[in-house]
């Protein structure tokens, strides 16, 4: 059977894809609970089963375009739910990370969150979210999107505005160091 171009480049997503994740996406039977438990699944364009079943699919390109792999919070709550022990957070992240190697962006812009996001961990060992929301729109150049948003947590106290650094800042950064250091031999690998 002869592949053509379009065929031959999703073919060598998929082998890739299942290369780097190392998830067995077959075990996945659509049962819908990585969906239904994710907290950030209302603003996903394709629900996380749906991004589960693409990649059982091959359809690897067509995860790779939507933004629902961008908009994924990592809490691996799609992880510990799925009743078959997929890895469905591991599956997210590997699909994000070759959606930003090999150009996939749904949306400009998209993966500035992301980044801000581990920045922010880096420096600090927690989330500071005024942070992440300045950083972001900083990084964008849209200043004030989404301000209208925080003002009611402000004025009910359930934003603190001065950031809190963690204790144990040594041990974070050694953590964060380890994974990039296993980031960049994984990548040696490929």
């Amino acid at each position: 059977m002869i592949l053509n171009e379009e065929q031959r480049k999703n073919e060598d997503l998929k082998r890739e894809f299942l290369q780097r994740s190392g998830v067995d996406v077959s075990k996945c039977y659509q049962c819908g609970k990585c969906s239904a438990g994710c907290p950030v699944g209302d603003h996903m364009d394709v629900p996380t089963n749906r991004v589960m079943r693409l990649a059982q699919m091959g359809l690897i390109e067509d995860a790779l375009k939507s933004s629902s792999i961008w908009m994924c919070a990592s809490c691996a709550t799609c992880t510990t739910r799925c009743p078959k022990g997929v890895d469905v957070a591991e599956v997210m992240e590997t699909l994000r990370i070759m959606a930003n190697e090999h150009g996939y962006l749904a949306e400009k812009n998209i993966d500035k969150f992301h980044s801000v996001w581990m920045n922010i961990l880096g420096k600090m060992g927690r989330m500071y979210e005024p942070g992440l929301i300045l950083g972001r729109n900083l990084s964008t150049g849209k200043i004030f999107q989404d301000v209208s948003y925080g003002v009611p947590y402000i004025t009910k106290r359930k934003l603190k505005l001065t950031p809190y650094r963690s204790k144990n800042m040594n041990e974070i950064k050694s953590l964060i160091a380890k994974a990039e250091a296993m980031d960049k031999q994984e990548g040696g690998e490929r």
